[in-house]
């Protein structure tokens, strides 16, 4: 299915405006999910009651939201209210600088977009896109969207242009209220852990080479559990004490020697395509009658 686009927007380059159309950049594979059942196997369903009379169930229909500006003081908004604060948000995206590619600390990232050009957009887009390539730089600007202002930085990619929230600095910690203790390592630990980096460095980061271990055996017990065979849970491995290392010295030796930290090996094409899959097949159930609830194989279909 093609991606369908989340607004059409226009970017302010100087006196130029270029229309583009806003597209969700990442998506969730989601979290393996277990239902809340009563013990008869049917599912539990969550209501809303009141807090001054629990035994009185609020449906969705009668709610109302309010803002707790007080203590138990509340203003609030009709649903028609919030509609016309979110309606006011910019179609606009203002570029206010330039800056260096590198100048923002991946720690202000929020969520990404990708910006394509709209209609009569394709000529001004690839201009600034190539303007940007070829100058090292990124472009910063203002956007406000659904009751909020952001600060978002416009960056090229190879194949078109990238939208990324930025966090405001009271969003975003700072290490120094950790008071990490400083250490001053000598020379030659220095020196141990650079070999050690030089030992197991790779040149460019290969997302396809990792896949989500956890998920993989969760969903390897669901099969197993469909399939009428019990769960046994993996040994608990105790973790390295490192006792018959004294020092920091050594233990850099000691990777060095085994050849530092083994890298993810590529995911497997077998392993990774079936859980990935939509249209992967549930294990044959056992004969034999089981306590579990007869629907998870169907329920898992529609993650």
């Amino acid at each position: 299915m093609a991606a369908r686009s989340i607004a059409s927007l226009s970017l302010g380059f100087g006196l130029v405006s270029i229309p583009v159309k806003l597209y969700s950049a990442t998506e969730s594979s989601g979290t393996v999910r277990f239902n809340l059942l009563a013990k008869d196997g049917s599912r539990v369903k969550q209501q809303y009651v009141s807090e001054k009379d629990p035994r009185v169930v609020v449906p969705r229909s009668e709610m109302i939201k309010g803002y707790e500006f007080e203590k138990d003081r509340y203003v609030l908004f009709t649903a028609e209210e919030l509609k016309a604060v979110e309606e006011s948000a910019s179609h606009a995206i203002d570029i206010v600088s330039f800056i260096p590619e590198k100048a923002v600390d991946p720690l202000y990232y929020d969520k990404a977009y990708f910006l394509t050009p709209d209609k009569r957009g394709a000529k001004s887009y690839s201009l600034l896109r190539a303007a940007m390539r070829k100058s090292g730089r990124c472009a910063l600007a203002k956007w406000a969207w659904k009751g909020k202002q952001y600060v978002v930085q416009v960056r090229a990619a190879e194949d078109g242009l990238v939208l990324q929230q930025l966090l405001y600095a009271d969003e975003v910690r700072s290490l120094k209220e950790l008071e990490i203790e400083e250490v001053k390592p000598s020379e030659a630990e220095v020196k141990l852990a650079l070999q050690l980096i030089d030992q197991i460095a790779q040149d460019s980061y290969d997302p396809t080479q990792y896949v989500d271990e956890e998920k993989q055996r969760i969903l390897a017990a669901i099969d197993a559990k469909i399939a009428g065979k019990q769960v046994v849970a993996a040994e608990e491995r105790e973790p390295d004490s490192g006792g018959q290392i004294i020092d920091l010295t050594e233990m850099l030796r000691a990777s060095l020697a085994r050849g530092g930290s083994r890298r993810p090996a590529p995911a497997p094409a077998e392993a990774a395509t079936p859980l990935a899959s939509k249209e992967r097949k549930g294990v044959k159930r056992a004969s034999a009658p089981t306590t579990e609830v007869a629907t998870p194989a169907r329920a898992r279909s529609r993650k």
